[in-house]
């Protein structure tokens, strides 16, 4: 990451650390639906990478998205998948999974590592290799529950996301238990839904982290 970049990833997190994650998007929609999410406020995005022609959708991405927005590839597993998210300029590198070899490369190549966990072992071993964020996955099956049980023991000042099963019905809870974030998958895009429905759906989960935020200042 350069230093904006590095600028524009802490003030996301600081103030609306929620990652769209497009699971499925093809190049000829990746534009309209990344203007939606735009507009909604969003400014984190992620594109899996088991999503079709997924290197295309992100170099379009990064070419059309503003400078306060941040791109990056989701399903990262390969050590070559770290070294072309950063000749690309997109460095969100998101895993689903905890490849402490993998989080240390990324960050060696200047990328931000938000690193899939669901063990304390596992958080903690992506914290030590130089994970920029943690993931909480899968969020909504393992329960608010659970997060509490093991936030005391996590690193304090790495922000944790809850990704799978995150929804505006759910959000109040987790803001409560004091997750950090959230990563909306296909409850805000799936294959075949309008960038518009996209738009609408993305600012009310804005609108409600920015009311959620209000409460806890």
């Amino acid at each position: 990451m350069n230093d904006t970049q590095r600028q524009v990833l802490d003030t996301a997190m600081a103030e609306l650390p929620l990652v769209a994650i497009l699971r499925g998007i093809t190049p000829d929609e990746i534009v309209p639906v990344c203007d939606a999410l735009v507009q909604a406020g969003f400014r984190l995005i992620e594109i899996p990478l088991n999503s079709p022609q997924p290197w295309q959708s992100i170099e379009r991405a990064v070419a059309h998205c503003p400078d306060h927005v941040l791109i990056g590839a989701g399903t990262v597993l390969e050590e070559d998948d770290t070294a072309r998210l950063a000749e690309l300029g997109a460095p969100l590198m998101i895993t689903p999974n905890t490849e402490p070899a993998l989080v240390s490369l990324g960050a060696q190549r200047g990328l931000a590592p938000m690193i899939g966990c669901m063990t304390p072992t596992e958080a903690l071993a992506a914290a030590k290799a130089g994970a920029t964020a943690l993931k909480l996955f899968p969020a909504a099956r393992l329960g608010t529950g659970y997060f509490k049980d093991i936030k005391a023991i996590l690193p304090a000042g790495l922000p944790i996301l809850a990704v799978g099963g995150i929804e505006l019905g759910n959000m109040a809870e987790w803001h409560a238990a004091g997750i950090g974030g959230f990563g909306y998958g296909s409850n805000l895009y799936k294959p075949g839904r309008s960038a518009e429905e996209v738009g609408t759906i993305a600012a009310q989960l804005v609108a409600e982290w920015k009311r959620l935020a209000g409460e806890r200042a």
